[in-house]
């Protein structure tokens, strides 16, 4: 099917954007090598400055940074000439971008930086650009075709900044050896919250108490009156063998199923014989985003939990995780 216009547009925009990132990695030495170095080793903050397009990229990028383990944050570099010039301590170190690394603003707050000791550190198109030659670390993007069509607004320029930034932002993070423990200390609201909660802190079917764990050679009617109980029941049965360790899972479903085929003499068979082997488990170290995985990747929706030597701990059932909220009903 031909494309329409604008989507003609939109498919060379992208492409030039793409484009762009892909250019970045020609320029990387080892200046980004001493550049991950200096921020890990840094013992103030991370001030991040840009002016006009590229102040907003500053600002997404310092949040970047401060939510995997970098503490930063944006510095508007007029503003910093009218007062807020006293944020930057001499611990501190700065990053500046700027596409032609030429803007008066730009320059002016660097060069008052660097008279007070600051480290600086920037991003330019050019090596041979003033602000590259300021600093002490520079980071080149290269020669960048922007995407409007006039290669006048800054669009390509702007993505390539960014993702040389991100790239800064995960190395520097992995060199202070930023685990997801840590990450969910810095998010501990909202959705990405109760997804790095640890999975068994939400577990409401718990094995031995509210989750019967049966053997696996049983029949399917002995397993239904070992789980015959008054109080609310699992969606699921979680078969064990001789071992303890987790053999099977035997789900509502995988009854019906079993009941419409093969009718009541069903019941008479050995429940290793039609539950489903080796199902998909999480050890009990996983977090509930694990758990979301699972369900979106197999469309199942009961998880059994299993310690580390296969011994079930746990049963999580998508209802809990549609009542944690981190996945939507369909």
């Amino acid at each position: 099917m031909p494309q329409s216009a604008p989507c003609q547009i939109a498919e060379r925009v992208l492409r030039a954007e793409a484009q762009a990132v892909l250019q970045v990695i020609d320029q990387l030495d080892d200046a980004f090598d001493k550049a991950v170095a200096l921020i890990a080793g840094a013992k103030g903050s991370l001030i991040v400055s840009g002016l006009g397009k590229s102040g907003l990229i500053g600002t997404k990028l310092s949040a970047t940074f401060a939510s995997t383990g970098t503490p930063s944050h944006f510095l508007h570099p007029t503003e910093a000439m009218h007062g807020d010039l006293g944020r930057i301590r001499q611990s501190d170190l700065l990053l500046l971008l700027s596409y032609s690394g030429e803007g008066e603003e730009v320059l002016t707050l660097a060069a008052l930086a660097k008279q007070d000791g600051v480290g600086i550190l920037s991003m330019t198109a050019k090596r041979d650009s003033h602000l590259a030659r300021i600093s002490d670390i520079h980071l080149c993007v290269g020669d960048v075709a922007e995407a409007c069509p006039h290669n006048l607004a800054p669009t390509a320029s702007t993505t390539a900044i960014l993702a040389l930034g991100d790239a800064l932002a995960i190395a520097v993070s992995a060199a202070k050896d930023f685990t997801a423990e840590d990450y969910k200390k810095s998010h501990p609201g909202g959705n990405l919250g109760r997804q790095m909660l640890p999975i068994v802190d939400i577990l409401r079917l718990h094995a031995g108490k509210n989750l019967p764990l049966i053997s696996d050679a049983l029949t399917v009617d002995q397993v239904l009156h070992q789980t015959a109980t008054g109080g609310r029941r699992a969606g699921a049965v979680l078969l064990v063998n001789a071992a303890g360790a987790l053999a099977g899972i035997f789900t509502d479903a995988d009854l019906a199923k079993l009941l419409v085929r093969q009718g009541a003499a069903a019941l008479a068979r050995p429940i290793r014989d039609v539950m489903t082997p080796t199902p998909r488990r999480l050890l009990h170290t996983a977090h509930v985003r694990d758990a979301v995985q699972l369900v979106r990747e197999y469309r199942i929706d009961e998880i059994p939990v299993v310690d580390e030597n296969d011994r079930p701990v746990g049963l999580v059932d998508v209802q809990d995780l549609m009542a944690l909220k981190v996945i939507e009903e369909e």
